[in-house]
C-alpha cells in the first residue's frame, strides 16, 4: 500500500511539474507575443537612435583620425624645419672653416712673402755691404800702393 500511495505522491509532483513547466512555456509565448512588431514606432524610434549614436561614433573616430594626420603632418613639416635648420647651420660652419682657412692661408702666404722679401733684403744689403766692403779694400790697397810709390820714389 505505501507504494500506491507513494506513486500518486509521485505522479502528483509529476503533474506539477508538467502544468508547471506548460504555464512557464505559455509566459515565454505570451510574453514573446507582446513584443512590437518590427513597424512599431517604439521600435523604429529605438533603432534611429542607435543608428544615430552609430553615426556619431564614426564621426568622432573620423574626426580623431583626422587630428591623427594633422599632429602627423605637423610633426613632420616640424622635422623638414629642423632638418633644414640644422643643414643651414652645417653649411654655415662650412662656409665658416673654409673662410678661416682661406684666411689662415693667406696670412701663411703674406707671411712668407714678407719672409721672401726680408731675405731678398738681407741679400742685398749683404751684397752691397760685400761691395763696400770691396770698395774699401780695393782703396785702401790703392793709398797703400800709392805709398809704397811715394818711398820708391824717394829713394
Amino acid at each position: 500500500m505505501q507504494s500506491r500511495s507513494n506513486n500518486s505522491y509521485q505522479n502528483d509532483h509529476f503533474n506539477n511539474r508538467l502544468s508547471s513547466a506548460a504555464r512557464a512555456k505559455e509566459a515565454a509565448l505570451a510574453k514573446f507575443r507582446a513584443l512590437p512588431g518590427p513597424n512599431d514606432p517604439a521600435v523604429l524610434a529605438r533603432q534611429e537612435a542607435q543608428m544615430a549614436v552609430a553615426a556619431a561614433r564614426e564621426a568622432r573616430a573620423a574626426e580623431r583620425k583626422a587630428a591623427r594626420q594633422r599632429e602627423a603632418e605637423e610633426l613632420a613639416a616640424a622635422q623638414r624645419a629642423q632638418a633644414a635648420e640644422q643643414a643651414r647651420l652645417e653649411a654655415e660652419a662650412a662656409a665658416a672653416a673654409i673662410e678661416r682657412a682661406a684666411q689662415e692661408a693667406a696670412e701663411a702666404a703674406r707671411a712668407e712673402a714678407m719672409k721672401l722679401d726680408a731675405e731678398a733684403r738681407a741679400a742685398l744689403l749683404d751684397s752691397e755691404a760685400k761691395a763696400r766692403a770691396l770698395a774699401l779694400a780695393a782703396e785702401q790697397k790703392a793709398l797703400r800702393d800709392a805709398r809704397y810709390a811715394a818711398r820708391k820714389a824717394r829713394r
